[in-house]
């Protein structure tokens, strides 16, 4: 298993579960429904420098990127317009405003300097231009990601972790009752 270490974190293969890079970026936000315990990876520095190395070795659709080149700001902006466009489809209540504000933010990073930016942006069009795409939201996680299952009835982003933990909890509440 591949992984790339920060100091007291590592980028694995289960923080690019989401299937396209753009939801795997909107993905860097932990626990975004629960505000008390939320928290950013791109807000810390160290963690953000290594996301382009994970990325390239872990992402989906297999993208090579260099450094972020100074376009921080951008990819952030860009993350949360993608993060409430994506869970406005994942809720069944699509926003043409959502969508605006994504559409511009693309603009932005495709004509920056940032491989990255410029990277997700084609990721988030493309995502966009999918008709067949189904986006979830993880049940147990919240985090965003494509559901490519046959009948399309995946319900976690990654059955390894999220839908393991969610078992393990329901399974340790009904022992616990008998």
């Amino acid at each position: 298993m591949k992984q790339i270490s920060t100091e007291n974190f590592t980028w694995t293969p289960h923080r690019f579960s989401g299937g396209r890079l753009v939801l795997d970026i909107c993905n860097t936000v932990i626990l975004r429904h629960d505000l008390a315990r939320t928290l950013d990876r791109f807000a810390i520095a160290e963690q953000l420098e290594a996301f382009p190395a994970a990325a390239s070795d872990m992402s989906a659709e297999g993208w090579s990127f260099d450094d972020l080149s100074g376009e921080i700001g951008n990819i952030v902006e860009l993350r949360e317009a993608a993060d409430r466009h994506f869970r406005s489809i994942a809720l069944i209540a699509p926003d043409n405003f959502k969508l605006a504000d994504l559409l511009e933010q693309c603009a932005i990073a495709l004509r920056g300097a940032s491989k990255l930016a410029a990277s997700t942006a084609h990721s988030a069009l493309n995502l966009i231009a999918d008709s067949k795409a189904r986006i979830k939201i993880c049940e147990a996680c919240g985090w965003l990601f494509q559901d490519k299952s046959k009948n399309q009835s995946r319900i976690w982003c990654d059955m390894a972790v999220c839908g393991n933990r969610t078992k393990a909890r329901r399974n340790y509440s009904k022992r616990r009752i008998n």
